[in-house]
């Protein structure tokens, strides 16, 4: 199979949030992807505080995945303060949110590949630091961000009493 990475329009808000509950939906372990809200989604996009991308099959056009950068702003929001960026650094991260590939097409790379273009375009736009939260057992997500030049910088608590590894990168 081959597949087309592409930015998405701000108004596919609810698509996302549909594709992203369905991959939840066939997790096993549940924990291990703490999906945001499809109206947090759908707001994030139509402000442009997030940028989505989509994996689409080429022959078919099916949507094989999801990814959804959020920028955060410098508040205490922001992933940043665990990885010991100061407020102005702070404002020139980003939350590599989210990525939901659908089971079938697992293993092909799709992970990488919208992350990889989210962070080519991304520091197009000013961005230096990007982070992501990984539970601490996910081994799979784990070693995508570390082929990718991610370091676990904390781990704790988020998102109300999930474990997470707090991941992040240094552009320049």
């Amino acid at each position: 199979m081959e597949f087309i990475i592409s930015k998405a329009g701000r108004e596919h808000g609810q698509e996302f949030a549909r594709l992203i509950q369905q991959v939840w939906e066939a997790m096993e372990q549940k924990e291990w992807f703490v999906a945001d809200s499809p109206s947090f989604i759908e707001e994030s996009m139509i402000s442009g505080r997030a940028r989505g991308y989509w994996a689409k099959e080429i022959q078919t056009g099916r949507t094989a995945g999801v990814f959804l950068a959020v920028i955060p702003g410098p508040g205490s929001e922001n992933l940043g303060k665990e990885g010991g960026l100061s407020r102005e650094e702070r404002k020139l991260a980003v939350h590599m949110d989210t990525v939901a590939v659908l089971p079938w097409f697992r293993g092909l790379g799709l992970q990488r590949r919208l992350m990889e273009q989210a962070e080519k375009d991304l520091k197009k736009e000013g961005f230096r630091y990007f982070l992501c939260t990984v539970h601490p057992d996910n081994r799979f997500s784990r070693e995508n961000m570390e082929k990718l030049g991610y370091r676990q910088v904390w781990v704790g608590e988020k998102y109300g009493g999930y474990m997470r590894a707090v991941m992040m990168k240094r552009s320049e």
